[in-house]
């Protein structure tokens, strides 16, 4: 517990001399860039799992949507989801096959862009691996990401029939208090967090066991939560995006956000690798 202050403190200096600011808008702008391909991607193997696909029925787009955009506050996610919907509608199941080499290309970009960002977060030089295992891990990332997302906005869809049907049989339990939206919430956050240690654990190369990524995956929720209640105010009572930016409002907010989200998940990053180094160094300077 006494590294963490010195920790947090030394990171942020790490975070500023790397460039990470620099690093959080590569990360925004490739990701903003890569939702549209992931969400398509998502569709696509969507329509592969269910017998009817997605056209038969709205809600289940609405699932996967809400597993994607779910922990944006609404006045950013809104604009962004709206555009996503309008082309995942129109783009059928057949994206997948016609341009899936092209597609899963442009989705794995935004992955790509993260692995670079916390790459040199946790290391002091360039990432060794070759180019070919880093292409094909940011294009397992996004496929399996899009697997990932599909099956929780499936599984958020499942769950509240299956409980409904269970509190009919054992109404003792009072399960019909777990509402649709806590369940989808709760299906997300878990999306969430899997998707922050793996981030953590597999795109940079670096050997940790799992409990050493807890302290970042912790501080960039954290971090995370805060940001995003003060940005939501923000934009809700003194924004002027919509007078500057016109149209495009909703993009640049949108955008913004991501930055900032870029930001204190690089930053937790530097956290990790920081408590890292002091703890190797703590026995040495105690002796």
């Amino acid at each position: 517990m006494e590294l963490f202050c010195p920790a947090f403190k030394t990171a942020l200096s790490r975070f500023s001399r790397k460039g990470g600011l620099v690093f959080s808008s590569h990360v925004a702008l490739s990701m903003m860039l890569a939702i549209f391909p992931f969400c398509i991607v998502v569709l696509a193997l969507a329509g592969m799992l269910s017998e009817a696909g997605l056209q038969a029925s709205g809600s289940d787009l609405n699932d996967l949507l809400d597993v994607v955009f779910g922990s944006w506050p609404d006045a950013i996610a809104d604009p962004i989801e709206n555009e996503v919907r309008a082309v995942l509608e129109t783009s059928g199941g057949g994206t997948l096959t016609l341009g899936a080499l092209l597609t899963i290309l442009f989705a794995s970009n935004g992955f790509d862009a993260v692995r670079q960002a916390i790459s040199a977060a946790y290391h002091d030089r360039d990432d060794p691996r070759p180019a070919w295992k880093l292409r094909l891990l940011a294009v397992g990332f996004a496929v399996f990401g899009a697997l990932l997302v599909t099956v929780a906005g499936l599984f958020s869809v499942v769950l509240p029939i299956y409980l409904r049907y269970v509190a009919d049989i054992l109404p003792i339990l009072h399960l019909e208090a777990l509402s649709g939206e806590f369940l989808g919430t709760a299906v997300t956050a878990l999306v969430m967090i899997f998707a922050l240690f793996a981030c953590h654990k597999w795109l940079p190369g670096v050997k940790r066991p799992v409990r050493a990524l807890v302290p970042g995956v912790v501080l960039t929720l954290i971090l995370w939560g805060i940001c995003g209640t003060g940005f939501e105010f923000y934009i809700s009572n003194f924004s002027t995006y919509s007078v500057t930016y016109a149209g495009l409002a909703g993009v640049m907010s949108a955008l913004v956000f991501m930055y900032l989200m870029a930001a204190m998940f690089l930053l937790g990053a530097e956290f990790n690798a920081t408590l890292g180094d002091l703890a190797r160094q703590k026995p040495s300077g105690s002796e």
